[in-house]
């Protein structure tokens, strides 16, 4: 998953301004996609309170420089 999205990233880094609000909102979608299982793994105690508001804190600030990135190209 996280693995997709650094894929997408990078190819958003090399798609030209034209063709990249699809990818941008490819990586809106899987970002959203992992916040869920993030949410998931904390809700069955695979992961403990502190480190889900870490990985969620970051979250939360990738998805803010994504939102960035979206609103330059639209």
């Amino acid at each position: 998953m996280t693995l997709d999205l650094l894929e997408l990233v990078i190819t958003a880094g090399y798609t030209s301004r034209d063709l990249k609000l699809p990818v941008l909102k490819k990586i809106s979608f899987k970002l959203d996609l992992l916040k869920i299982l993030l949410r998931l793994s904390w809700e069955t105690k695979c992961l403990d309170h502190n480190k889900y508001q870490q990985l969620t804190a970051l979250l939360i600030e990738i998805g803010k420089m994504l939102g960035g990135w979206i609103k330059t190209i639209q």
